[in-house]
């Protein structure tokens, strides 16, 4: 008797390439945030395709990770492949440079976490973020400090300026938020910040739909 095995790729649902998605996605971030923090990473996009997989890494700046002849992105391929078992020509990696750093909140976010540990005054700092980012074109900044900041007893201190939406679709949009922990002597301290993003027609420095509550009046055609 001849027993043929037929081995068939079971193909995974919508709902486990979903959430096998998202966990590769959030444990690239967690990597790449952790051996990228002091080159200005931000953030990652993932591209599938049939025969490949492209990682675009958002930085801030790029001769950092590009420079000496790209071996600091090399070893950032060699260490993906490894941490996820990519085949050897299978992952491709390139670098996105971002255009306004100042309306990044992750950006902002590190840029907050090194000034408090140069030792800068809190309020000094925040409003120096804050005033950094509306020049940029944002429309509203909320920046968050918790922790001990003065005393032995923890205490939170927001820094607001200008408009932003905390609810609803157009809040997925035009929302981008961040959080960053600072270890300092006292204890820990966390920064959260919230920027409202412009709205761009041309989709570059915010999104391209409009909030849904803005009006446009249109002048009267003559008749001609």
């Amino acid at each position: 008797k001849k027993f043929i095995l037929i081995i068939m790729n079971k193909k995974l649902s919508k709902q486990k390439k979903f959430i096998n998605d998202g966990v590769f996605f959030s444990e690239l971030n967690e990597l790449l945030s952790r051996e990228l923090a002091d080159e200005g990473y931000t953030n990652v996009e993932i591209r599938r395709t049939p025969l490949k997989t492209e990682i675009i890494l958002k930085m801030t700046q790029t001769y950092s990770i590009l420079g000496s002849r790209g071996r600091r992105i090399k070893e950032i391929n060699g260490l993906i492949k490894k941490r996820f078992r990519f085949d050897g020509k299978s992952l491709e990696i390139y670098v996105e440079k971002i255009i306004n750093k100042n309306l990044c909140a992750i950006s902002q976010a590190e840029s907050l976490r090194y000034k408090l540990l140069k030792g800068m005054v809190i309020r000094r700092a925040c409003y120096g973020t804050l005033r950094a980012t509306m020049e940029s074109g944002a429309k509203g900044c909320i920046i968050s400090v918790s922790g001990k900041l003065r005393a032995q007893r923890a205490k939170t201190m927001k820094f607001i300026d200008g408009y932003i939406i905390h609810s609803g679709q157009p809040a997925e949009e035009y929302i981008e938020k961040a959080t960053r922990h600072c270890f300092l002597r006292q204890g820990v301290i966390g920064i959260k910040i919230s920027i409202m993003l412009p709205w761009d027609p041309a989709g570059i420095t915010g999104p391209k739909k409009p909030l849904p509550d803005v009006v446009t009046v249109l002048e009267n055609k003559l008749n001609l």
